[in-house]
């Protein structure tokens, strides 16, 4: 799938913020990401802690692909939406519990956060082509 010079700069830097957040689940940001983690989820700090790393690994990894995989940006942007979709619900729990983590420190910031997934989303399907790909699909 095509795309401009604009995607691929906004595919590029998502990756590249796809990459420090990675790094951040693994080292500086451990704590914040594990105040994310959803209270319904088993409470073990193992567990936990397994969480926090092992999403970080998928964030490295998705964001290295959304820079350097540019013949699979398709199928890389949808897997990063996906990947939002699933851990969206850690976003709701730090919103419905009340938990101060990323200077998100109110109900107010916490429920103005949860707007900004849909776009990251969107943001990970277009500047790779995956929303023109999908709604080709659809249309077929």
């Amino acid at each position: 799938m095509k795309t401009n010079t604009i995607q691929n700069i906004l595919r590029v830097v998502l990756g590249a913020l796809m990459t420090t957040a990675g790094v951040g689940h693994l080292t500086f940001q451990r704590d914040e990401f594990l105040a994310q983690v959803p209270s319904w989820l088993p409470s073990s700090p193992a567990f936990m802690d397994f969480v926090v790393l092992s999403s970080g690994v998928v964030e490295i990894s998705l964001g290295l692909s959304m820079i350097f995989l540019f013949k699979h940006k398709v199928k890389v942007g949808i897997a990063l939406a996906i990947f939002y979709i699933l851990i969206f619900p850690g976003n709701i729990s730090q919103y419905m519990n009340g938990i101060d983590a990323f200077t998100l420190d109110t109900d107010r910031k916490r429920l103005i956060r949860l707007f900004f997934q849909p776009v990251l989303i969107l943001w990970a399907l277009w500047s790779t082509g995956g929303l023109k790909y999908l709604m080709n699909r659809r249309n077929k």
